[in-house]
């Protein structure tokens, strides 16, 4: 099972909510138990700045080009729908939690499907969050040490800042990156630690929000962008199927499951994870669509599917290259401070994975180093010697990570052990797994197709 960062022993269940329903985590006073290890009184704001993390990752840059698909108001509005559905699954997976005192996503599935269904969703957490840190850390390489493509060479930003020298290859830039920046963010134990590298991963987003919005006002005042599409284009079946390929990006746009549990392990009020998930929920709901709408703006039909990709090029205004390469630069930083908070979950499912009967992980200090450098190792590797590893992960990815989102709190409601499923649960359900297969589906079917 997924190990939580809270230790054993005797707990204190604190009281039940006005509704009669008991906290979604068993606690404890703030005091020292018989492992050594101590409870953090986490804030509302560090929860929700973690969250929000969790969430933003990478997906800032995908969401713009779903609006070169589907329109701006098509898009902007399944941008909401998709974050109104998340936040139901998650409240799906906080109540048969509550219903059970699991002190993990593990626990409650463990609890639906036994000991195959808590591994399957560990195995899940594992293949998706592995996959988006190897994606993150190439990500970092490209833009910093430049990236080749078609025998064309485009410069990174240390390359043009500084030349080609030994110290401006990927290898170098991302073993610094891994020794003076990851490996120290993720020897944290408790994810409450990070709240503070959170809060500023989302500053940063908000950055290259404020930029492309800046931009975008200038062009627009001088006469330079012409109106956008406002509803997609459908006059036959192959523009009808391009619809669906924006599918996979807005269901996975707003996944965070897997540290719900963590954040709420360390809130002193068990009753906040509700509010905290809504507020982080509509604080990137509002970052996707300033983003999506000031990128698609600027941009128009010649977005590309990663919209930090435009950022490489003349923007027709004056000091082009530095606004590029504060674009770059802050993402980059934003993606370095997403990194320990999706290693976190990966590090606890991993450990379940491996020792499911062991001592919690934050109160075994060898076990959590072992871990720790294994797998920050297995990441270094892999975004560096592995070729196309970025294909495969996008196929596993993409099917771990809507099963961990939606198939999974879905399949519980319809199990629903406990009798605590509604009928419109289990309705909502069945459309859950529904659009997290065709979602899937497609993403096969496009990976394949390109």
């Amino acid at each position: 099972m997924v190990m939580p960062v809270s230790s054993g022993g005797d707990r204190d269940h604190a009281a039940a909510d006005e509704g009669g329903s008991e906290p979604l985590l068993p606690r404890k006073q703030q005091q020292k138990d018989a492992d050594g290890d101590d409870f953090h009184d986490a804030n509302f704001a560090g929860a929700v700045f973690n969250l929000s993390t969790t969430i933003v990752g990478a997906g800032i840059m995908a969401l713009p080009a779903t609006m070169k698909v589907l329109g701006l108001v098509p898009g902007l509005v399944l941008i909401v729908l998709a974050a109104l559905l998340t936040d139901y699954s998650i409240e799906l997976l906080v109540r048969f939690s509550r219903a059970v005192g699991a002190k993990s996503y593990g626990e409650a599935m463990g609890d639906a499907f036994g000991a195959f269904g808590r591994g399957l969703l560990q195995a899940s957490v594992v293949v998706n969050n592995l996959g988006v840190m190897v994606v993150y850390m190439i990500i970092i390489g490209d833009v910093l040490s430049g990236t080749s493509s078609g025998g064309v060479h485009h410069h990174g930003v240390i390359e043009d800042w500084f030349g080609p020298n030994r110290w401006s290859g990927r290898f170098a830039i991302l073993t610094i990156m891994t020794i003076g920046v990851f490996t120290p963010l993720a020897c944290f134990k408790h994810i409450d630690s990070l709240r503070y590298t959170s809060a500023l991963s989302v500053a940063l987003a908000v950055v290259f929000v404020v930029i492309t919005a800046g931009i975008s006002m200038i062009k627009l005042a001088r006469g330079q962008i012409p109106m956008p599409k406002l509803f997609p284009d459908v006059h036959d079946w192959p523009s009808i199927w391009r619809l669906f390929t924006a599918a996979p990006v807005l269901v996975t746009a707003y996944i965070c499951h897997y540290n719900v549990h963590p954040i709420d392990n360390e809130l002193k009020d068990s009753s906040q994870i509700r509010p905290i998930v809504r507020m982080s929920l509509l604080l990137c709901v509002i970052v996707y669509m300033t983003t999506s709408f000031f990128g698609f703006l600027l941009f128009g039909e010649s977005i590309l599917d990663d919209v930090l990709a435009n950022f490489d090029s003349n923007l027709g205004i004056p000091y082009s290259s530095l606004y590029n390469d504060a674009v770059r630069v802050s993402y980059v930083l934003h993606l370095m401070l997403v990194f320990p908070i999706v290693f976190h979950a990966l590090r606890l499912n991993m450990d379940g994975l491996l020792f499911p009967s062991a001592r919690p992980l934050c109160c075994d200090n060898r076990r959590f180093g072992a871990l720790t450098a294994a797998l920050l190792a297995v990441i270094f590797i892999a975004a560096n010697f592995i070729p196309n590893i970025w294909d495969a992960f996008q196929l596993t990815g993409a099917t771990a990570a809507v099963a961990v989102a939606y198939i999974f709190p879905a399949a519980m409601a319809l199990r629903d052990r406990h009798g605590i499923a509604t009928k419109g649960d289990k309705l909502l359900a069945v459309f859950m797994i529904v659009l997290a297969v065709v979602a899937n589906a497609v993403a096969v079917y496009s990976d394949a197709c390109s």
